[in-house]
């Protein structure tokens, strides 16, 4: 049984047992805080790839790839679905490359 304020952050809420706006926001607020941490995860990572790449770092994106991204994340976030999981991996992708490119220049 769920005891008020002690919420599973790795569920997906049930709005329906959220009964304040503050609550609601502090849900979201630890979501948003653990959102970022996995995003500087994943830029180090496409960093990485970057690197690695046989076109010698080339900021180069593989639209295959990313379909497959979407089509994975697409079975674990349903609600939101592959047409809206492909506008947010596109800016994920974009700033994790951007990242890498500023990265590299200052190297």
């Amino acid at each position: 049984m769920e005891r008020r304020g002690s919420h599973d952050h790795a569920a997906t809420p049930d709005p329906e047992k959220i009964t304040t706006v503050a609550e609601a926001r502090e849900l979201i607020d630890a979501v948003d805080a653990q959102l970022a941490v996995l995003l500087e995860r994943r830029a180090a990572l496409s960093a990485a790839v970057q690197r690695l790449k046989p076109v010698g770092g080339y900021p180069g994106r593989s639209p295959g790839r990313e379909r497959e991204i979407v089509e994975a994340m697409s079975a674990h976030a349903p609600r939101l679905g592959p047409e809206r999981l492909a506008l947010i991996m596109s800016a994920v992708i974009e700033a994790g490359l951007d990242a890498a490119a500023e990265d590299r220049s200052r190297a």
